[in-house]
């Protein structure tokens, strides 16, 4: 038996790279459907000639994109052509935080901005680096670009983020050798067009990077909202001074969080968001995950 990740799915066929780096195009075995377990790209498997025989227990998974075993989910989106969307970035870190992964966020083509519209883009952000990295980029600007190459070395990392923000030229600016398939923004829509249509990992400076199919809105199938405030580290910060232990931050009188919000310590709209996401949690259909 031999020991490897896959690194691609199409078409029900498992690229699987061996600890050596080859690789081989296998199926996995009948067990795994009557198991109802699925191999996703990021898993450790082991294998033989023919066939993915086991699949090791994952330390985390995403379900959109389909990927498991990452080190971090760098959560790409554009400063414009599509405009930066708050909306979606909060629904993301709820997303990679609720599947324990750790985020960072990369905002993409700066170089649309003006210098007035980028100041005040960075005063928006500017609660957000407070608890996560941000990084500033544009795939003209080498000198961005070799800032953000350290992080991606020794990890599995996802790129994901808004529909048409830029993560496939994003990937071909910091390894020329890719090629990834890219596509212009739509100006009817305003959003762009999905170049990627499957997950796969690639090798990039000593990492390994997915680059995944975008999306323009979120669902959230398996999350409690009484879990939603833990993934809010602003909340966290502050949730100790509330009256009431496991406080939700919506109704509850001596509530920290909303103090915080009145006083201007947590942004009115991050705020606002978050209770929008709360109301949509607490009356979504709760769908349980299956084992793969």
């Amino acid at each position: 038996m031999t020991r490897g990740r896959i690194t691609k799915l199409i078409g029900g066929q498992y690229t699987v790279k061996d600890e050596r780096g080859k690789a081989v195009v296998l199926k996995p075995l009948g067990k795994f459907r009557h198991l109802d377990l699925s191999p996703k790209v990021g898993d450790i498997v082991t294998f033989d000639a023919e066939r993915i025989v086991s699949m090791e227990p994952r330390k985390n998974e995403l379900l959109r994109p389909p990927i498991a075993n990452v080190d971090q989910a760098i959560l790409i989106h554009s400063a414009k052509e599509p405009d930066f969307s708050f909306t979606l970035l909060d629904r993301f870190l709820v997303m990679v935080e609720h599947s324990g992964i750790d985020p960072l966020i990369v905002v993409t083509k700066t170089d649309l901005l003006d210098t007035e519209e980028m100041d005040q883009l960075r005063a928006d952000l500017a609660h957000y680096e407070k608890h996560y990295t941000v990084y500033y980029t544009t795939v003209h600007d080498n000198a961005t670009l070799e800032v953000l190459k350290p992080t991606i070395k020794d990890c599995v990392s996802v790129f994901a983020g808004q529909t048409g923000s830029g993560k496939s030229s994003l990937l071909n600016a910091l390894d020329i050798q890719l090629k990834l398939q890219t596509d212009a923004i739509s100006k009817a829509l305003g959003r762009g067009k999905h170049t990627t249509r499957h997950t796969e990992l690639l090798e990039v400076h000593g990492g390994l990077v997915a680059d995944t199919p975008g999306f323009s809105k979120l669902a959230f199938f398996d999350l409690d909202e009484a879990d939603l405030p833990q993934y809010y580290p602003d909340f966290l910060a502050v949730a100790d001074n509330c009256k009431f232990r496991g406080c939700r931050h919506i109704n509850e009188p001596g509530c920290a969080v909303k103090e915080a919000v009145d006083n201007g310590r947590i942004p009115t709209q991050r705020y606002a968001r978050y209770r929008f996401i709360y109301e949509e949690v607490n009356t979504t259909e709760k769908t349980y995950r299956k084992k793969g």
